[in-house]
């Protein structure tokens, strides 16, 4: 079977593709899963090109959605056939988070689904949503459950509410996805005014360019009549915290998830006092959460936003298209 590594020194350049022995049956517990399609994430990215360690010669990708080829014993919840997506935490099935690290994470800790065939135990598995293409599912493991955790589980998300997302990425259109979907109001920024536009097709009340608006927490205030937002999905980091500490409304809501202008930062503490916001730091969710998102995303026949996919021996060009920072949505590997 074809399957993707990385290698030392890593780097996009050290993607390879190569012939892996096919998997044999599946044991007691376990199922083997023809895998069909991967989302590209910035933690696969960070893992392929050296910010985060990680084995040699690692499979990566946390995301893998396919078909199930067999079952091993004791298998009662999946059958032959059935479409499947993967979990990013698989032993974190549900209850309060029990891990603060990737050791078991597909594509960091362990291998990940850049591969054709996987056996793999089934708790690391839970059906993809009826009509989903396994591109559409393999967006779910990393962000759509984090955009669903950090409104839903966490935030208590409520109709009415004014939710702020940053960005274009998987995280932020998920996010403004199941925000309309709960009949929450979306503020939603973008550098690019194209992406705004587009941006209110999927439904955002009011967008925000930030590189001609640099004080958009202002912003978000003016729009709000003063009160500011209930929930910020946060995906900037310290770059972009002050400013969403600037946004929230007394008491509310920053789920801190990304860290794409840099690992640590001053944060206006004082600031964040008086607003009496809660700061929240999160990663993904559990089997139980992904399951319920599924059922939400099923009743309500929500679909992902997808803006490219590539085959599998296209990885590093997916990635180089990741990091160019022109898409709008997911990107996928399909093979």
């Amino acid at each position: 079977m074809k399957l993707a590594t990385i290698s030392q020194p890593f780097g996009l350049d050290q993607l390879r593709i190569i012939e892996g022995a096919e998997p044999g049956e599946p044991g007691p517990g376990e199922l083997r899963v023809r895998i069909h399609a991967n989302s590209l994430n910035f933690h696969d990215y960070a893992v392929v090109v050296g910010a985060i360690p990680t084995e040699n010669n690692r499979i990566p990708m946390a995301d893998g959605a396919g078909v199930v080829e067999a079952i091993g014993a004791g298998v009662s919840e999946f059958s032959v056939g059935d479409h499947v997506v993967s979990t990013f935490f698989p032993h974190w099935l549900n209850g309060p988070a029990p891990i603060d690290n990737f050791s078991t994470t597909p594509g960091d800790g362990v291998d990940g689904y850049a591969r054709e065939r996987v056996i793999r135990p089934a708790q690391g598995f839970t059906r993809a949503p009826k009509g989903y293409s396994h591109a559409e599912a393999a967006t779910l493991t990393t962000a759509g459950l984090t955009a669903w955790r950090a409104l839903v589980v966490n935030g208590n998300l409520k109709a009415g509410d004014t939710v702020l997302t940053l960005g274009t990425g998987g995280v932020s259109i998920f996010a403004l996805q199941f925000a309309k979907m709960m009949g929450a109001r979306v503020i939603a920024t973008s550098s690019s005014d194209a992406k705004l536009e587009r941006l209110k097709t999927l439904g955002a009340d009011d967008t925000i360019n930030y590189k001609t608006t640099p004080a958009w927490g202002e912003r978000v205030l003016e729009l709000t009549g003063g009160q500011g937002a209930d929930h910020i999905i946060e995906v900037g980091g310290p770059g972009t915290l002050p400013e969403s500490i600037d946004a929230v409304r007394i008491g509310g809501h920053i789920s801190l998830i990304g860290i794409l202008t840099g690992q640590s930062g001053d944060v206006p503490t004082r600031k964040l006092m008086a607003k009496q916001a809660r700061l929240e730091g999160l990663i993904v969710g559990s089997r139980a959460h992904q399951q319920e998102m599924i059922r939400a995303i099923e009743a309500n026949d929500m679909h992902p936003v997808i803006d490219r996919s590539f085959s599998l021996e296209e990885i590093a060009d997916a990635f180089r298209y990741e990091e160019s920072g022109a898409h709008f949505g997911k990107i996928c590997l399909e093979f």
